[in-house]
This record gives C-alpha cells, sequence and structure tokens, in this order.
C-alpha cells in the first residue's frame, strides 16, 4: 500500500487499453489465434466476409443482376496476436493520446 505522498507507478494508458469505461466486468473471449481467454472490450475484432464464388464467375453475375451470398465470420485476437498479425500497429506516447478509429473502405 502507498502512503499519503508517496508516488505512484505511471499509467500507460487512460483507459488501461480497454474500452468499458465504468461498467465493470464484461464477458470474455477466446483468441482465434493462441486460445487464450481475453476481457471482450480488450480484445481486437476482426470481420471478414467470404463468398464461395469464384471471382471471375461473381463479376459476370454482378453484371446480370444477381445478388451473391456472403458469410460472415468474425474473430477475435489478443493484443499480442494482433501486434504479431498486423492489425494493431505499436504507436508513440503522443500518438496513443488520440483516439484512431476503424479503417474506412471508400
Amino acid at each position: 500500500m502507498f502512503k499519503l505522498g508517496e508516488k505512484t507507478m505511471p499509467k500507460k494508458r487512460k483507459s488501461g487499453g480497454r474500452t468499458k469505461g465504468g461498467k465493470g466486468a464484461s464477458g470474455y473471449v477466446q483468441c482465434s489465434a493462441c486460445s487464450k481467454s481475453v476481457p471482450r472490450d480488450k480484445a481486437k475484432k476482426q470481420t471478414k466476409f467470404r463468398t464461395f464464388v469464384d471471382p471471375v464467375i461473381a463479376r459476370e453475375l454482378r453484371q446480370s443482376g444477381t445478388q451473391i451470398a456472403r458469410t460472415q465470420s468474425i474473430s477475435y485476437l489478443c493484443i499480442n496476436c494482433a501486434v504479431h498479425r498486423g492489425v494493431a500497429g505499436i504507436r508513440s506516447a503522443s500518438e496513443r493520446k488520440t483516439h484512431r478509429g476503424p479503417r474506412r473502405f471508400i
């Protein structure tokens, strides 16, 4: 326990690397890469859409006005695996203070 007037350890992030705010406990999810149990608000969520149709055939079908079904696969990654795979990057101290929203594909 720290005594009054003693300095505490420096904190790297105001949020502690989580997005829960003050809501208490959040659930846990399993990392898709290493099977580690990670808090849901700390894990990096990766959403991928896959289609079962060959791209050449898909282009022809789209031109004729057909809608092609896609399946959505959601994977969660712990921070270590996200950095290793390039999903999340290491940022400097000044860069960490700014919020960087999700990437938008135009």
